[in-house]
């Protein structure tokens, strides 16, 4: 039997379906299993969850009870918009005189191009007034009978005033179609971005319906009482409840699992996160503790969606190398050598041979260095060794093993000696040695990652000296390695990077975005918004006492948006390593890129300690970087320039004016309060994203109402320019 109970991750994938069990308490892999994906199963990838379910806790030992948190993530829905497999979709439209003009132009949709050659499967049907239960009706019995298998009702200016799509539902209901309102998607302005998100949701709405409701069935059946919760686009989970009413949240949603992973396991506080399949790596961000998120683009239109920002490289640890120069392997006897010109974007995998690196030493006697096209229409010059055993493709993994980039017991090892031996032959034809032949063929291939993984290090201004580049995915060891020494970054592989997925989903936190437009929002407006976000969070299942809210006020855009996250039990902290002193100083020298000698503690909590440095610089003031550890010895927070204050709970909001006061920056951008967090117990309350001293401290205020009076709180403040 496990230990204590256990937390349940499952990742649906095109070709299996991986789960893992994580341990509730130490957050340690217990164990995983993985089986095929059935698709083509009755009751779809349903079946498959289910499956490893039931392999997980035999492997484990546990009783179905002794599951605690139980998630899954899809790429279900991600694939039905790539396939063109979705539901016809009955649009109604709400408007009467002007209003009746931009609700009509929303016909406009059905030209959507679903996948190349089909149109998006939508029909429009128009209500002058949405009181009118005759014309409503019609309304329906017209986009039904023209084959609507699910309606969205949308009307201008609904976020304020949902008065009029709401009754247009009501009267539907008796229909029995899946339906939605467009402002329950989303609560920004925007008619037409609003309605093309809401009917996209409403698309997928039924064969996600069908998969929930027999997984639902599947898990009760199995005994296990805890509530199933699903992978979301943006890094956390929501309820089953939520996923039936906003199926659109899962789209994208299986890159971020990966990155929860980085985020929760790996506990990165700022780097990359990159995770290298067979065939592609996605890249994605971790900045001060948070997943970079933004608008995803659909149906190559822009969305409501918020997803997480991933970029993707056609390179993976089975990409195949390609060869420049004259043909002819060169050599001693002279003629021109071969380059390597890239690598990729044909992986072993889609031209179906084996890595060379993977063969018994016996099947390599006789190999020859050739050149041939993985597939029809390709180029002619991706290379491959022709050898007593058969034909054989040099990839990434075939490099990183020969230079011993690949950890042992890792997913991709192999006898590093036949990786050299499989690589002697491009060598040969390169003038150069194995070492040299495989720092060619990597090179190559993280040229073209490092491109993308250099733009997202500008886009989101990552602290290069404290951020770091850690892999995820089975060919993690071809790419981060080689990546990292490159651009001078601290890098590493995940633990258990092969299943790093799941286990991101087993470690999710409950997560519910709200976004609001409201013009000069007041201190109210503003606390409204973090107590909605907040009580949807709990009212999916987050322990209240470990909900944490995030809200970030965009002057320009006049948008609220409100960030809560939590967890579906209070945590325990009983891991087997704390971090003592000594350790915490040296891992906060080493952040700071210091010696231990010129480092200080500026303060701490039970939870936290504040270490920092000074940074002296000619003519110019000095800065002040600091970093937040935590009990593990984990940088939890890094500033490249703040202010440290201790006080009290009871005393800070007092404390907290004067220090906002004296920060706050002011010129041609306009008056800026400091970017404030605060430690509190175990946690870091982040209110960074507010710019105006009156709303911030009403923040503060909110975030301190539940604590004791004489409980330490300590501020990192930080300038704005």
């Amino acid at each position: 039997m496990a230990p204590h109970r256990i937390r349940v991750g499952i990742d649906v994938g095109g070709t299996f379906t991986d789960a893992v069990a994580v341990d509730s308490a130490t957050l340690e892999l217990v164990a995983q299993v993985k089986v095929p994906t059935s698709h083509h199963h009755a009751d779809g990838v349903a079946h498959g969850i289910v499956e490893a379910l039931d392999r997980l806790l035999q492997h484990v030992g546990c009783d179905p009870d002794d599951v605690a948190f139980l998630a899954h993530g899809t790429t279900q829905a991600t694939n039905a918009l790539l396939e063109g497999d979705v539901a016809p979709v009955g649009l109604l439209g709400i408007g009467t005189g002007p209003g009746a003009l931009p609700t009509r132009r929303l016909a406009g949709l059905a030209r959507l191009e679903l996948v190349p050659g089909k149109r998006f499967p939508l029909h429009y049907a128009h209500i002058e007034d949405p009181g009118d239960s005759a014309a409503v009706r019609a309304a329906v019995e017209q986009v039904a009978a023209a084959g609507a298998e699910v309606l969205v009702a949308s009307e201008p200016f609904s976020v304020d005033l949902p008065d009029g799509e709401e009754a247009v539902i009501e009267t539907a209901r008796p229909y029995g179609l899946p339906m939605t309102a467009a402002h329950e998607i989303t609560s920004l302005y925007g008619l037409r971005k609003r309605t093309r998100t809401a009917v996209v949701n409403a698309a997928i709405l039924p064969k996600m319906l069908a998969t929930a409701d027999l997984v639902d069935s599947s898990i009760a059946a199995a005994g296990v009482t805890a509530p199933l919760m699903v992978m979301r686009c943006d890094g956390g989970v929501m309820s089953l409840a939520e996923m039936r009413r906003r199926p659109l949240l899962t789209v994208l949603s299986g890159p971020a699992a990966g990155v929860a992973g980085a985020l929760m396991r790996e506990r990165v506080s700022e780097g990359v996160f990159l995770e290298t399949g067979g065939t592609s790596t996605d890249i994605s961000v971790i900045r001060r503790g948070k997943v970079a998120v933004r608008h995803a683009t659909i149906l190559g239109k822009p969305s409501y969606l918020s997803a997480l920002d991933v970029r993707t490289v056609g390179v993976g640890g089975g990409s195949m190398v390609r060869l420049g120069g004259a043909g002819g392997a060169g050599g001693a006897g002279g003629g021109p050598r071969r380059t390597v010109h890239a690598v990729g974007p044909r992986s072993a995998h889609i031209a179906g041979l084996p890595y060379a690196c993977y063969a018994k030493p016996e099947d390599l006697e006789g190999a020859r260095l050739a050149t041939a096209s993985p597939l029809d229409g390709d180029p002619g010059d991706y290379a491959v060794l022709d050898a007593d055993g058969g034909r054989f493709a040099l990839t990434m993994t075939c490099a990183a093993n020969a230079l011993g980039r690949v950890p042992e017991g890792d997913f991709a090892a192999c006898d590093p000696a036949v990786a050299r031996t499989a690589l002697a032959p491009l060598a040969e034809a390169l003038g150069t040695d194995v070492e040299g032949a495989a720092t060619r063929i990597l090179d190559a291939g993280v040229r073209q990652v490092r491109e993308v993984v250099d733009a997202m290090v500008r886009d989101y201004r990552l602290d290069r000296d404290a951020a770091v580049l850690v892999g995820g995915g089975g060919g993690a060891a071809s790419v981060t390695p080689h990546l990292a020494a490159a651009m001078g970054l601290t890098g590493r592989i995940a633990e258990h990077s092969e299943v790093i997925s799941p286990i991101g989903v087993a470690m999710a936190l409950v997560r519910e975005q709200i976004e609001r437009i409201i013009p000069g929002a007041t201190q109210e407006q503003i606390l409204g918004v973090r107590g909605d976000a907040e009580a949807a969070v709990v009212a999916q299942g987050a322990a209240p006492a470990a909900v944490e809210v995030e809200v970030t006020v965009d002057p320009q855009t006049n948008t609220v948006r409100a960030i809560a996250t939590g967890a579906t039990e209070l945590r325990t902290q009983d891991r087997a390593h704390r971090a003592d002193d000594a350790e915490r100083l040296s891992a906060a020298a080493a952040s700071l890129k210091t010696d231990p000698a010129a480092v200080d503690v500026l303060a701490a909590t039970p939870a936290h300690t504040v270490y920092g440095t000074e940074l002296r610089r000619r003519f110019r003031r000095s800065r002040h970087p600091v970093r937040v550890l935590d009990a593990d010895g984990v940088v939890r927070l890094h500033a490249a320039d703040a202010r440290i204050a201790t006080t009290t709970a009871a005393q800070a909001p007092e404390v907290l004016a004067e220090l906002i006061r004296e920060s706050t920056t002011y010129g041609d951008g306009g008056v800026r309060a400091p970017a404030l967090r605060l430690l509190l117990g175990s946690r870091i309350a982040d209110l960074s994203g507010v710019l105006d001293a009156e709303p911030l401290l009403a923040l503060a205020r909110s975030e301190l109402r539940s604590r004791a009076g004489d409980e330490p709180v300590v501020a990192v403040l930080e300038a704005r320019a």
